[in-house]
């Protein structure tokens, strides 16, 4: 049984395939054609952003399993996939933790104004300290959008570490513990000194902060989002910036050329290339599970966090 591997993942995981009589097979390239081109003769793809597009479902001829390395699935055509008998997992929660510091990192970062002060430092120019007014997050409100692994931990974090005032706006989260939950998200933003996005896209979350929203958010408070770039509408984001309605923003994830389009323009920007999973404990992680799905699934197994089930007769195969 071969493995078609789209893109590199930890060397764990491939030992893992190995070790159960799959071979990994590394993809020409991550683009739709050599995706479709390499994955013929495989019977499992592991995925990780470049997705699993509908060209490449349509020239699997031995295919039985996807699996995205990480939470977000929507790059994998799963209307192909269920047309085609091929089950689609996930690996949620396994690099939970990585994303969540990093999102505390980025509010750190946007409170101090670190990005600035170093690139002021490297150009020899004084008086960083007098040119900004900085602040601390204790004692601060924060606003937590979608309450899943990711969410819940930064909220814990932030409560723990800083004392700071967590507020939750998930409608489907069933629990929240001690924190307050907020049913309308505009009630939230009025009250946010920092407002950090963990929400899943869905029809509904998407340009989730558009410019109402935007609009709605407390004068001065930062936004982070380790999520989904779809989740904010950044031309808006771009009109609030040059208004000078929002203190700073952290963008893990953002549309292609962003960084070097019109928010880059905005010196309380902050850019990162999707770091939030990638640390070696969560890359590890990520791995095993994923391989582990694909074990599972080429065993005649479910994954627990199968997206897209197979039809019966494609499980007996």
């Amino acid at each position: 049984m071969k493995c078609l591997i789209v893109q590199p993942m930890h060397e764990d995981g491939l030992a893992l395939l190995r070790r159960h009589g799959i071979e990994p097979v590394a993809c020409s390239g991550t683009d739709a054609d050599s995706i479709a081109r390499s994955v013929r003769g495989c019977d499992a793809a592991i995925t990780r952003d470049a997705g699993f597009p509908r060209a490449a479902f349509e020239a699997a001829d031995r295919l039985r399993a996807v699996v995205v390395h990480g939470t977000g699935h929507n790059a994998v055509d799963k209307e192909a996939a269920a047309e085609r008998g091929v089950m689609v997992a996930n690996t949620p929660g396994a690099n939970a933790q990585s994303v969540a510091e990093l999102t505390l990192g980025l509010a750190l970062a946007l409170a101090r104004g670190v990005t600035g002060a170093d690139r002021w430092e490297r150009e020899g120019r004084p008086g960083f300290r007098e040119s900004l007014s900085f602040r601390e997050l204790s004692g601060k409100t924060a606003l937590v959008v979608g309450w899943g692994a990711i969410g819940s931990r930064f909220g814990q974090m932030a409560a723990t570490a800083f004392g700071m005032r967590v507020l939750v706006h998930s409608p489907r989260a069933r629990e929240v513990g001690a924190f307050s939950r907020v049913a309308a998200l505009e009630e939230g933003l009025a009250e946010a000194d920092l407002v950090t996005l963990h929400t899943p896209l869905r029809p509904e979350t998407h340009h989730l902060m558009n410019a109402a929203r935007l609009a709605a958010m407390k004068p001065g408070a930062h936004l982070v989002n380790v999520a989904r770039a779809e989740l904010i509408d950044e031309a808006a984001l771009a009109g609030a910036l040059e208004r000078g309605a929002l203190g700073g923003v952290a963008l893990d994830v953002y549309s292609h050329g962003a960084a070097t389009g019109p928010l880059a323009a905005f010196s309380n920007v902050i850019f990162t290339p999707h770091l939030g999973g990638t640390t070696e404990e969560a890359l590890r992680r990520v791995a095993l599970g994923a391989a582990g799905h694909v074990v599972t699934a080429l065993s005649g197994g479910v994954p627990e966090t199968v997206l897209t089930p197979p039809r019966t007769e494609e499980l007996r195969a």
